[in-house]
């Protein structure tokens, strides 16, 4: 028995909207270099860090995995599972890059927890192309180049590698919005976006 109806109001555009402002600031920074990085900068940068693309993945994945699991609010919510649970990872990840840009500790240990998230990114992409998903399945492969630039990057084998991730992040940031936009008006409108 539910003691909540069940509602098709999944909360994602929260995240998609949260990761593709982070996407746009960070990338745009690593892609053009501006602004330019000094201590007052990267503590900007690790503000927007947390509470864009930390703060409101982190809600976005708690709020579906509690509706999911405890409340059973989602209809056809099957892979909303993965969803929720790359929203969290990637929200608590986002706290940690956010702390350590904003108080300037090195981001060589990054190195390790791209490759978790390499592989994290590659389960999406599984779990969404089986759901018939491409949107989705196309922005957790633009995940997975990311992590799989960080590595060599973060371990100091590819010089080029900060631009290469910024280039990434910046198209992704563009496809986010997409899928922000096409949640946004699918859901509040009745549009037909290819999301």
């Amino acid at each position: 028995m539910h003691l909540f109806t069940s509602t098709a109001f999944w909360p994602v555009a929260i995240g998609f909207f949260g990761l593709g402002t982070g996407y746009f600031v960070w990338g745009g920074q690593a892609l053009f270099g501006y602004p330019k990085a000094s201590p007052e900068v990267n503590k900007t940068m690790g503000m927007w860090g947390l509470w864009m693309p930390g703060f409101m993945q982190f809600m976005t994945g708690v709020y579906l995995m509690v509706g999911l699991t405890w409340f059973q609010v989602f209809t056809n919510a099957a892979p909303l599972y993965m969803a929720a649970l790359a929203f969290t990872s990637y929200g608590i990840h986002w706290f940690a890059m956010a702390h350590r840009r904003f108080i300037g500790a090195p981001d060589g240990p990054d190195a390790w927890m791209a490759i978790a998230f390499l592989l994290i990114s590659i389960l999406g992409a599984i779990v969404f192309s089986g759901a018939g998903d491409t949107p989705v399945m196309i922005l957790f492969i633009g995940l997975a180049i990311i992590y799989l630039f960080e590595i060599p990057t973060r371990f100091g084998k590819w010089a080029g590698g900060g631009k290469a991730v910024g280039l990434v992040q910046f198209i992704l940031a563009f496809w986010l919005m997409y899928l922000t936009f096409g949640v946004t008006l699918n859901t509040a409108l009745g549009y037909h976006w290819w999301v």
